[in-house]
């Protein structure tokens, strides 16, 4: 929680993803926690939308291993606790990915888990929508910012609990989601998993909205080759566990929720905006933007003279 009179008020993040579908949130999750690291925003809320177990076990094992190990003897007291963990429905573990068990199954050599981690069951996860309100209601008004990188399930519920639509739009500057093609393209399979919210979303959300188009993933993607080499200082990682196991190496990983995430934090000298306008999400997943003057919707777009600096920007915190 934020403390009224402290010096500097550290941006609030909401991180709402899909993880464990692909490697592009985890790379997103690590490269917040980095952010985190360096004092620059503070993640006050995680959730997976998926109804799996070891989705939001992996999401437990990156916070776990990005806090580091606990602290021992006398200043054992002041570690701060880890946060709850969101997850979606009803905690059934069926079409756990590849991504997935790399992970929560990978055994030292005298078969116990090489990652820590405290999700075993439904209990030890929270309910999305009430830990989104509760993390904002404990943050400073207008200094969160919400990265939805997986179908927008989890937010249209937070919508409908009473009162907190107000509540998003005291507490919230901006929402900045991985999700479709811009200004027109194929379909997205975010937006395909939930069109029903996703045009909620578009049409309800009371701030704000950046979004993040595919195009963005595959032309700034995350280099496989910083997998190869750039992760030598640990014996074992999580992030480079998922990304072998995702697909043969060698391999370049599109990457628009890592995109999403540099933008939530670090919103100068990356990328450029389109003019305001609306997005629409039609029946079969795909989107549309429309320019207009009084539009509440852009999309972020590519400068060409800083690919260089997104993906290193991307390397250097990731495998830092």
């Amino acid at each position: 929680m934020q403390l009224h009179g402290e010096a500097k008020r550290v941006l609030g993040i909401v991180f709402d993803s899909d993880l464990g579908n692909g490697v592009d949130a985890a790379l997103a999750l690590a490269l917040l926690y980095r952010l985190q690291g360096k004092g620059e925003a503070r993640l006050i809320s995680s959730s997976t939308t998926w109804s799996n177990l070891s989705s939001a076990a992996f999401a437990d094992v990156l916070a776990r291993f990005y806090a580091g190990p606990p602290p021992t003897g006398a200043s054992a007291h002041f570690q701060r606790p880890l946060p709850p963990i969101g997850m979606a429905g009803d905690g059934n573990v069926d079409g756990d990915t590849a991504v997935l068990k790399a992970v929560i199954e990978k055994k030292t050599a005298d078969g116990m888990p090489v990652y820590p981690c405290g999700i075993h069951k439904l209990n030890d996860t929270a309910e999305p929508a009430a830990l989104i309100r509760n993390s904002l209601t404990a943050q400073f008004d207008a200094n969160c910012v919400v990265v939805l990188a997986g179908p927008a399930t989890n937010l249209v519920q937070v919508m409908d609990l009473p009162g907190v639509p107000g509540l998003i739009k005291r507490k919230v500057k901006l929402l900045v989601m991985a999700a479709g093609a811009y200004p027109d393209g194929p379909v997205d399979f975010r937006v395909k998993a939930g069109v029903a919210a996703a045009k909620r979303l578009l049409a309800e959300w009371p701030t704000p909205i950046v979004a993040v188009g595919t195009e963005v993933g595959d032309a700034l993607p995350f280099p496989g080759s910083t997998i190869e080499n750039g992760f030598d200082w640990a014996p074992d990682h999580p992030i480079v566990d998922a990304y072998r196991a995702f697909q043969p190496m060698p391999y370049d990983a599109a990457a628009p929720s890592m995109a999403a995430v540099l933008y939530a934090v670090r919103p100068d000298g990356y990328f450029k905006l389109s003019p305001p306008g609306t997005i629409a999400v039609l029946d079969d997943g795909r989107t549309r933007f429309t320019p207009a003057a009084d539009g509440r919707h852009r999309y972020l777009v590519i400068d060409p003279a800083q690919k260089e600096k997104v993906i290193r920007t991307y390397t250097d915190l990731v495998s830092g």
